[in-house]
């Protein structure tokens, strides 16, 4: 027996088919699952891209919606503007309706200060003329009461039974009340009490001052003669009447404070005067 018969040959020993595909089963089986496994793994473990994607162009569909936004910022820029616009012409407005009221308030005021002036101004007026005319009333009662017989030769002197009935009319009356729209026989207006001393003479004079003072002939007041009427305002449009009864006096139904009483004629100097008998 050759020494060399119990030694393994070197060789390698034939494959059979068998075996071979065997262990081909079991590679392909493991780069299978490797290729499985690749796949499930994070894309930043997987292997180099080696090919290029081309992404589909997404412009075709944007463009409408990129216009609407556009269009819907502009809208609402105008409208935020419009709404300041309107903001700004509000408070404009506001502005000139205060400016505007302003001015009325002071324009009312200053009307109303005015008004109370002239109101205080004339009643200023009134109780002047009322504390005058008390102490005239009381000296020409005193003067009337001590000698009713010379103011009545006074009334008479060188005048007509008419003249001296008239003064003697209306002096009877003095102290009578002042009414307006009064023709006695204790109540009287002014030209209600010269119709009245007229009528008691059997001559009929208009109802109304401004009528009366036309009647008869215009006389001077430097001429007057008793029995004359006095007026105050013009002829025609006269807003007072009296009687001038003599000795530079004259009988009237003068305002409600004083009633029915006799002035001198420089106490309300009158306008003028008409002579009817």
């Amino acid at each position: 027996m050759s020494h060399t018969a119990h030694i393994p040959s070197h060789r390698k020993p034939r494959r059979n088919a068998a075996t071979a595909a065997v262990r081909a089963g079991v590679t392909g089986g493991v780069l299978t699952a490797i290729a499985v496994a690749g796949a499930a793994l994070p894309a930043n473990a997987a292997e180099p891209v080696t090919e290029t994607i081309e992404m589909p162009v997404l412009t075709s569909g944007l463009a409408p919606a990129a216009a609407a936004s556009a269009d819907a910022t502009q809208q609402a820029a105008a409208e935020l503007q419009q709404q300041a616009q309107q903001d700004a012409a509000a408070k404009d407005a506001a502005k000139d309706a205060k400016k505007a009221k302003d001015v009325a308030d002071a324009k009312a005021k200053a009307e109303a200060k005015k008004k109370a002036e002239a109101k205080a101004k004339a009643k200023a007026a009134a109780e002047e003329r009322a504390s005058r005319s008390s102490a005239r009333t009381t000296l020409s009662a005193s003067t009337t009461s001590s000698s009713s017989s010379s103011s009545s030769s006074v009334s008479t002197a060188g005048l007509s039974g008419s003249a001296a009935s008239i003064v003697s009319f209306v002096k009877s009356h003095i102290g009578d009340a002042y009414v307006s729209g009064g023709t006695g026989s204790s109540s009287w207006d002014c030209s209600g009490l010269v119709q009245a001393a007229y009528k008691s003479v059997n001559v009929d004079l208009p109802r109304v001052s401004q009528d009366q003072s036309t009647v008869g002939t215009q006389v001077s007041l430097s001429n007057l003669q008793a029995g004359d009427i006095l007026y105050w305002g013009s002829a025609g449009s006269a807003y007072h009447v009296a009687i001038y009864v003599g000795g530079g006096n004259f009988v009237g139904a003068q305002n409600s404070s004083t009633g029915v009483v006799e002035r001198p004629l420089d106490y309300d100097q009158p306008t003028g005067a008409v002579r009817v008998l």
